[in-house]
């Protein structure tokens, strides 16, 4: 007979499930035992945040779920972070939890129990808030299944994050020898198949293209999730499209390509911006369209009605879902692009490349040249940018160092740059370096501001102890900078100033590297030994505080509408 335990980690084997990033605690040390004898790698941050957010960022790089393991009510709380960005950003991710239920004694005053019942946590209404969808078997056969679906659902359709809340009482019990119902093999159980459009609504999209004067694509993070690269390519060189992007699908397309016009929304390129409002025909693809896409509903950035409208999304909900749309392509983005591709017969439009290089020369300005000292954060993300090539990933932080880095590193390839921004929080981008770095064995630097840093620093830990060395650069103003740029007048906002932590010590500590820099020379040098160190280096980089991020780069179309801020 197999114990449950053990029976579960064979189904994350059989599955390719290729690490689990998390804390033993409560019963899923059950599942932590038979770890070691097991082909999957073991990541144990110094917590669960940094824990979920590294399980995410596997899941966005490689497409691929990986498991956020731990006690119940510590993956309800601090494991939320990396779950809610998966759910908002389409990242697959398994949860494997419990309820930390004592038998007996879950209905005496119950301790850390998060059943849901009186007197203890709602461990179930928490993860129905954050996941995609969520399990909680009661026997062992439920279980195996309960794994298996969620490992299936992780992946179908629109990827996300899935949990299962294990009961202590069945993982400690055997597998059934022939249990009914019956537990089907991993491999068949957690297959999953790729949809795509109609015919007829094709036909409609490739007419459109076909006959547009200015056709322009928005790339989302669903060209990220489904891996179509050369298809956004193809059918942007087919009917000569300027290809645009959120800002979680920078990096969809080589922002040097000739047809690359920038990141849209109200902090992203003018130019961007510009090429969106002036198209006849609009190709949307795995885009949320969320508020800041959108320049926060500006009338005159997208146009229904005027402009013809088509809007390709896994998600059948999705498409038409902020803007009406005059045709929907409902399938995975690789499905979807490949059909228009294949279905055009029209000579493209004129122009397009015209359009896209004046639409690129917002990816510039005089203070990307600056050689001031506290540097300029505009000549940091060139500086970032010159070291950044085909086999480098970016991971940027929430922020002002965000919109910076999307407005001034110019990304040479694909898959070189990924923000947050499903939920957008603070403290993501270190993490994930990390996992990154684990996951694609590519040298990857870590942007963030001095508080996002300091929020996930022990994941510089973390980098030592596995063995992978990222570039770990802190944009430093010693202030929420954001926030602190939203006063009128200085002290109007409590809470948005810092004690200047000494980063160097810090990264020392953690049997890194580190060093302080404050002029263009000192970071570039520093970013160069960054790349060639075996040992995480820490980059202290000390920016000039009063560089408005939202004054400079706010769009024409977000002031239209009264400048909004977050």
């Amino acid at each position: 007979m197999t114990a449950v335990a053990e029976e579960l980690v064979h189904v994350l084997e059989a599955a390719g499930i290729e690490r689990v990033f998390g804390y033993p605690g409560g019963r899923v040390i059950e599942l932590f035992e038979h770890l070691p004898e097991s082909s999957i790698d073991v990541v144990r941050p110094r917590d669960e945040r940094e824990a979920s957010v590294m399980a995410e960022a596997h899941g966005r790089v490689t497409g691929e779920p990986a498991v956020l393991m731990g006690q119940g009510p510590w993956i309800g709380s601090l494991g939320g972070i990396g779950q809610m960005e998966a759910r908002l950003g389409s990242s697959p991710m398994l949860v494997l939890t419990e309820a930390s239920e004592r038998g007996d004694y879950s209905t005496i005053a119950p301790y850390q129990q998060a059943r849901g019942d009186y007197g203890g946590l709602d461990l179930p209404s928490i993860l129905e808030g954050i996941t995609k969808e969520h399990w909680f078997p009661r026997t062992p056969t439920e279980t195996v299944r309960s794994v298996q679906l969620a490992i299936k659902h992780a992946v179908a359709g629109r990827p996300g994050p899935t949990a299962v809340i294990l009961d202590g009482k069945a993982v400690a019990e055997d597998v059934p020898a022939d249990p009914i119902p019956p537990v089907w093999e991993t491999e068949d159980q957690t297959r999953a198949w790729q949809s795509r459009p109609t015919n007829g609504d094709v036909k409609a999209a490739v007419e459109a293209l076909a006959s547009a004067a200015r056709p322009t694509i928005i790339a989302g993070n669903g060209v990220h999730a489904a891996g179509a690269y050369d298809d956004l390519a193809d059918v942007a060189e087919t009917y000569g499209a300027v290809v645009t992007t959120s800002y979680l699908g920078k990096s969809t397309i080589a922002e040097t390509h000739p047809l690359a016009g920038g990141v849209i929304g109200s902090f992203g390129h003018e130019g961007a911006n510009q090429a969106v409002s002036d198209a006849d025909v609009l190709l949307v693809v795995g885009c949320r369209l969320n508020p800041m896409d959108t320049n926060w509903q500006a009338p005159d950035f997208i146009q229904p009605g005027k402009q013809t409208i088509i809007h390709a999304d896994v998600d059948a909900r999705n498409a038409g879902w902020v803007y009406p749309a005059d045709i929907g392509l409902i399938g995975d983005a690789a499905e979807s692009l490949a059909t228009l591709a294949e279905g055009a017969e029209a000579r493209a439009a004129e122009g397009a490349e015209a359009r896209a290089a004046e639409a690129r020369d917002s990816f510039t300005s005089r203070a990307c040249r600056s050689d001031a000292s506290p540097i300029k954060p505009q000549r940091a993300a060139k500086e970032i940018e010159a070291v950044v090539d085909a086999k480098t990933v970016v991971t940027a932080d929430s922020g002002n160092n965000r919109f910076w880095l999307l407005n001034y590193l110019q990304t040479p390839a694909i898959r070189t740059y990924f923000g947050s921004g499903g939920v957008g929080g603070m403290g993501w981008a270190n993490p994930a370096a990390v996992s990154i770095a684990l996951a694609t064995g590519r040298d990857v630097i870590a942007v963030a501001g001095d508080g996002g840093f300091a929020m996930t620093m022990t994941s510089v830990e973390t980098a030592v102890e596995h063995g992978v060395a990222p570039t770990f650069v802190i944009l430093n103003d010693t202030s929420l900078g954001m926030v602190r740029q939203m006063q009128h007048e200085d002290g109007d906002i409590a809470g948005v100033e810092f004690h200047d932590t000494d980063f160097v010590i810090a990264a020392e500590a953690f049997g890194a590297d580190g060093i302080r820099v404050d002029t263009p020379d000192a970071l570039a040098d520093a970013l160069r030994e960054g790349k060639r160190s075996a040992t995480p280096l820490v980059i202290d980089t000390r920016i000039d505080r009063d560089e408005d991020m939202a004054e400079q780069l706010q769009s024409s179309f977000y002031a239209s509408v009264g400048g909004l801020h977050e």
